[in-house]
């Protein structure tokens, strides 16, 4: 021992027994290191699994958060139309939310959240960012109701915007049709012609778009033209729309049906009967 500790005579010796005796040490310690590999990748793994879990989380929030944005961007492009659209009418106006829709296919009427508390009343026109979608019928202390000009109960007077032509503007029970069955058989009307509202009757103010010829009908033999046409106004899509007052704030208060008039000889524009 004094000669290898001074000489190291016993080097040789030494590495070859470490090169014998290295699987040993290895087989002694692979149980070890198995338990050790084995708990690390159990560790590893449900951190994984904890952090797919927060990723999933967040990813739900985040895309809840993005649909949220998206009905907040649509909402805001619909208020930006309806505010550029308050600005061409002039009247006084008031933006009103849609609370429920009549789905009845022969009645075409809407809930709107105001009501005479809020100034409305019978007969008031309503139009949102395009063009008239109807006037209120009920008045209510905090809501209303309103019949859209798609409505088989309702008639407005309207006018060729090219020509000048006056007519009165049918509901039809369809969304996308007003009928215009009564014109004179040489009637000057293309497809595409803009119709507005007349002003006739005083119900409804001249010069707002009510819709666009789409469908011409000559007889040569008969006696009238038949046309119908696509409403301007989205009267499936809305979400807010404007309420116009025009002239006396308190004309037309207390009426009930939106109108008395016979609307086939265009005396006044309003509720069929």
């Amino acid at each position: 021992m004094v000669l290898d500790h001074r000489q190291q005579r016993l080097d040789d010796l030494r590495a070859a027994l470490s090169v014998v005796v290295y699987p040993v040490q290895v087989a002694v310690d692979l149980p070890v290191a198995a338990a050790r590999w084995a708990s690390e990748s159990l560790a590893t793994r449900r951190r994984l699994q904890e952090e797919n879990l927060r990723l999933r989380a967040r990813n739900l929030l985040l895309e809840a958060q993005n649909q949220k944005l998206a009905a907040l961007e649509a909402e805001n492009a619909r208020l930006r139309e309806l505010l550029h659209a308050s600005r061409r009418v002039g009247e006084r106006v008031l933006i009103a939310e849609l609370l429920a829709v009549d789905l009845d296919p022969y009645r075409h009427r809407v809930v709107l959240d105001k009501g005479g508390r809020d100034g409305v009343r019978p007969g008031q026109p309503l139009v949102d960012a395009y063009g008239v979608m109807g006037q209120v019928v009920q008045v209510g202390p905090f809501s209303s109701i309103a019949m859209l000009i798609s409505d088989p109960g309702h008639a407005i007077p309207v006018q060729v915007n090219r020509t000048g032509l006056r007519a009165i503007a049918y509901g039809t029970g369809e969304s996308g049709r007003l009928l215009l069955p009564h014109l004179p058989r040489t009637a000057d009307l293309r497809e595409g012609d803009l119709l507005v509202t007349s002003g006739l009757g005083g119900r409804f103010p001249p010069g707002y778009p009510v819709g666009s010829i789409t469908r011409i009908e000559r007889d040569p033999g008969g006696a009238f033209t038949r046309a119908e046409a696509r409403p301007a106004a989205h009267l499936a899509r809305a979400r807010e729309v404007l309420l116009v007052w025009t002239g006396d704030p308190l004309e037309g208060h207390g009426t009930s049906g939106g109108g008395t008039r016979d609307a086939d000889r265009g005396q006044n524009g309003g509720v069929r009967r």
